[in-house]
């Protein structure tokens, strides 16, 4: 009727191309932040995002589909969260005004790769598990984790495998590491840090206060430094 207002639905039911699937994936990353890889659900993905749940079936055939979106999407954020701990080591050698000579940059990389994991992992629990769900239950590739992909990437395009893998190479070209060590180096890089992730996450060392957990994490990146 003339000059009454009507009701608004609250539903939203058109999106630019493209938009509706980064919407659907924004709300899964949020469920996935609150409950981890279960709560990742398409009908309540599409309630957040303002859609009718049919309408999430033009970009995802399942909650799986949707599932290895997020994932890949947590991933990314784990590569962000390795590359601002870099970017704080390098400030730090900034202001220190040491060199930054190659053997102190190679240091400083692989040990915000692990800190930078460990921290994601104790302050992103949900996300975290998310990320490192197993392959078959996200519906995803076993060796997804390697694989070069940019919506798996951080902000230089590197995964977070890729990343520790760069870490390592500095390390065999500052003299740190000989170069017959360095093939596989990362599975036993990556398997250290995670044990103690998935320790403080699921296991023996579940709700312990994050700067006991922190110092743990420094032990365990100074150990791998030293193992390798």
């Amino acid at each position: 009727m003339d000059g009454v207002p009507q009701p608004q639905s609250a539903t939203r039911t058109t999106y630019r191309h493209g938009d509706l699937r980064r919407a659907l994936i924004a709300a899964g990353v949020e469920l996935a932040r609150i409950g981890g890889p279960q709560a990742v659900v398409l009908r309540e993905a599409t309630r957040r995002a303002g859609v009718v749940p049919n309408a999430a079936y033009r970009h995802f055939e399942s909650r799986l589909d949707l599932l290895a979106a997020v994932r890949s999407a947590a991933i990314a954020e784990v590569a962000v969260a390795m590359e601002k701990e870099f970017a704080r080591a390098q400030r730090r050698m900034r202001a220190s005004q040491v060199g930054n000579d190659a053997d102190r940059i190679a240091r400083a990389s692989l040990r915000a790769v692990g800190v930078g994991y460990l921290r994601f992992a104790f302050h992103e629990p949900g996300l975290f598990r998310t990320a490192f769900a197993s392959a078959a239950a996200a519906g995803d590739a076993p060796a997804g984790h390697a694989r070069a992909d940019p919506e798996r990437a951080g902000a230089s395009g590197r995964n977070p495998f890729q990343l520790l893998g760069d870490a390592l190479d500095r390390y065999v070209d500052a003299g740190l590491l000989p170069a017959e060590r360095r093939p596989a180096a990362e599975y036993l890089a990556w398997s250290a840090v995670h044990g103690l992730a998935m320790l403080a996450l699921d296991g023996p060392l579940r709700g312990t206060a994050t700067p006991v957990l922190r110092k743990l994490g420094d032990r365990v990146v100074e150990m791998v430094e030293r193992g390798l």
